[in-house]
C-alpha cells in the first residue's frame, strides 16, 4: 500500500471506490503542525473536480491504471474506434470518455489511452496539435497580426480564434488544453 508521499500529477487513486485522477498535488510541511499533502483530483467517470487534503504519510490506495499507445481510426454513432498499436485489437470508445479530445484528433493519429482492468478512462493528447483552416472569412486589407481575432473551422470541426490575417487553407497549431491559437505551421 502506498502512501501520500508517492503521489504525483497524473496519478489515479482509488478512493472509497471511484478513480480519481490527480491534477496538481502540493507537500505542504508548515512549521507549526503535521505536513500534509494539497490536492487537486479530477473524478475519471464524472470529471468532478475536487480539492482534497491528506496528512502526510497517509496509507492510499493506487489504482492500476495502464497507459497504451492508440491509433485514432474513426467516429461511429455510438462513439470512436481506436487500436491498439501492439497487437492491433480495436476498441469502441464512449463519447464521454473522448470528451472535448474530438475536437484536436484527426483520423490514424496516435494518443495515450489510460485504461483500468481493461476499461478505458481517458484520452490524452500531445500539448499541440497541427489542423488545417476549413473555413474563415476572409482577410481585409488592413488586418495585422497584432490587430483582432475571427473565428476559424479547424478540419475536425472545431472552431477556435485565429488573426484576422489567416485565410482557408493555412495549417495552424492549436493547443490542445484550451483549444487557442499557437501559431501558424508552414508547410
Amino acid at each position: 500500500m502506498a502512501t501520500t508521499n508517492d503521489i504525483k500529477n497524473g496519478a489515479v487513486l482509488n478512493l472509497d471506490g471511484q478513480l480519481w485522477n490527480v491534477i496538481e498535488f502540493q507537500h505542504v510541511k508548515p512549521g507549526k503542525g503535521g505536513a500534509f499533502v494539497r490536492t487537486k483530483m479530477k473524478n475519471v467517470m464524472s470529471g468532478k473536480v475536487v480539492d482534497k487534503t491528506f496528512n502526510a504519510g497517509t496509507k492510499i490506495d493506487f489504482a492500476n491504471v495502464d497507459r497504451r499507445e492508440y491509433t485514432y481510426l474513426y467516429a461511429e454513432a455510438d462513439g470512436y474506434v481506436f487500436m491498439d498499436t501492439s497487437d492491433y485489437d480495436q476498441i469502441n470508445v464512449p463519447a464521454t470518455i473522448v470528451g472535448d479530445a474530438k475536437n484536436f484528433m484527426l483520423e490514424n493519429q496516435n494518443v495515450q489511452m489510460a485504461l483500468h482492468d481493461g476499461d478505458p478512462l481517458y484520452i490524452e493528447l500531445p500539448a499541440s496539435v497541427i489542423l488545417e483552416v476549413t473555413y474563415t472569412e476572409p482577410g481585409l486589407q488592413g488586418d495585422r497580426s497584432t490587430g483582432g481575432t475571427k473565428p476559424a473551422t479547424v478540419e475536425t470541426g472545431y472552431e477556435i480564434q485565429v488573426p484576422l490575417f489567416l485565410e482557408t487553407g493555412t495549417k495552424v497549431k492549436v493547443d490542445t488544453r484550451d483549444g487557442g491559437y499557437l501559431g501558424r505551421v508552414n508547410d
